[in-house]
């Protein structure tokens, strides 16, 4: 006899009195995981003090409420928790997983991080020291100093605003990291508070004691800020980065998708994963698998500013990037043409399978439940996306793909030995 449906967990929406947005999930199991977005990332660094929020981040664990950075590490570790997160371009994240006993201990050690940081200034010419050596890591590898100059051309800080943008990686640039000073960066702290901000907590607890929990924690942090770095996609542009010492050429393309919350948004995943979802994909058998172009071929969403863009990426020979761009944009360009039944099915299980092993860790669930909250404005629970997948017909795809032409507005920048 089969096995009774097991309910999926329920999940808790709550707003703190500050602003704190916390999504809780009760998970059967002595773990507990949480993962803490605050509304503030690279694009949101100050003009001229690019590299305030990455350095920030480290600042903040080199010492807290009286513990110096050893003691602070050894706290984490006593608790035998992993601790992880980091900066991205709208965001600074901390996450942190353990033994349900130790959930309250390691929600009052990052309430101290965030709250009562000693901030030494001793530290502060060894993380911009750091952050330099970022810096030049970033321009000893052409992937990753494509992808910068393809922020920048692709979404230009507008005219007139005092944030810095997405034209930056999160070390910042050698000219705000020399400008930085402790006092710029005890000011852009005030920022980091409840406004906007979402706590993601998956653990075997009741929810009032887990809300409790929360509260006690995290109910007390400032109030902060919300920033918002408009993402201003230049459609149409075309740049080489002329690299003479370059083995590869190297390519970057950006095109405009679908936001967070249009209907359409479900399809649009449909059809990104049948184009670079795997060896059966469209873009890894066309450049790959049939002419040997690239070793590395993919596509993939990016979330900015609350849009959607497709962006892809190919490392090939520079004799060949012509032939592989080329073969790039012929695979883009029959999208409207629609996918085949075997494409659509194909894509579907795909996504079904992260859906359900995504689910599986509760490290990943928590960052799932804080992502949806920032991102959909809600949780959205898994019997939903299930059931929104099930309902995606191959008819329902190809009606969005037929409207749909990533490449009229195509971005397209390169960097190698010769122009492409």
């Amino acid at each position: 006899m089969p096995a009774a449906p097991q309910a999926l967990p329920a999940c808790e929406l709550w707003t703190l009195a500050g602003g704190l947005h916390v999504a809780f999930e009760r998970r059967a199991g002595p773990g507990f995981a949480f993962d803490l977005r605050l509304p503030v990332g690279s694009a949101h660094d100050p003009v001229g003090l690019e590299g305030a929020s990455g350095v920030l981040e480290e600042w903040l664990f080199k010492g807290a409420a009286g513990r110096d950075a050893r003691a602070l590490q050894d706290a984490f570790d006593d608790l035998g928790v992993r601790r992880g997160g980091g900066v991205g371009p709208e965001a600074t994240r901390i996450g942190v997983s353990g033994l349900r006993d130790d959930l309250s201990a390691s929600l009052a050690l990052v309430a101290d991080v965030l709250l009562r940081p000693d901030l030494p200034e001793a530290e502060l010419p060894v993380l911009t020291d750091l952050a330099r050596q970022d810096l030049d890591a970033v321009q000893d590898s052409p992937p990753d100093l494509l992808a910068m100059e393809a922020r920048r051309v692709t979404f230009p800080r507008p005219a007139g605003s005092t944030l810095a943008g997405f034209a930056h990686p999160p070390s910042g640039t050698l000219g705000g990291l020399e400008a930085l000073t402790a006092d710029h960066l005890r000011a852009h702290l005030e920022a980091y508070g409840q406004r906007g901000a979402v706590l993601g907590l998956v653990a075997d607890l009741e929810p009032a004691v887990a809300l409790a929990l929360v509260s006690s924690a995290l109910g007390g942090l400032r109030p902060g800020r919300q920033p918002r770095a408009q993402a201003d996609f230049q459609a149409g542009q075309r740049l080489h980065v002329l690299d003479e010492d370059a083995e590869q050429t190297h390519l970057s393309l950006t095109a405009p998708g679908i936001a967070p919350g249009d209907r359409r948004w479900l399809a649009w995943q449909v059809v990104l994963t049948a184009l670079s979802g795997g060896s059966a994909s469209r873009l890894f058998h066309a450049v790959r698998e049939e002419r040997g172009l690239a070793y590395a071929v993919s596509a993939s969403p990016v979330l900015l500013g609350g849009q959607g863009f497709l962006t892809a990426y190919a490392g090939s020979t520079p004799a060949r990037a012509p032939e592989t761009l080329d073969v790039m944009l012929a695979e883009f360009a029959r999208l409207p043409q629609g996918l085949s039944a075997d494409e659509f099915r194909r894509a579907r299980n795909g996504l079904r399978a992260s859906v359900v092993f995504g689910a599986e860790s509760m490290r990943a669930r928590a960052g799932a439940l804080t992502r949806d909250v920032a991102v959909f404005g809600r949780v959205r629970p898994l019997a939903e996306l299930r059931e929104g997948l099930d309902a995606l017909t191959l008819e329902g795809v190809n009606r969005f793909l037929a409207g749909y032409d990533p490449v009229s507005e195509m971005t397209i920048v390169t960097l190698g030995p010769q122009d492409v």
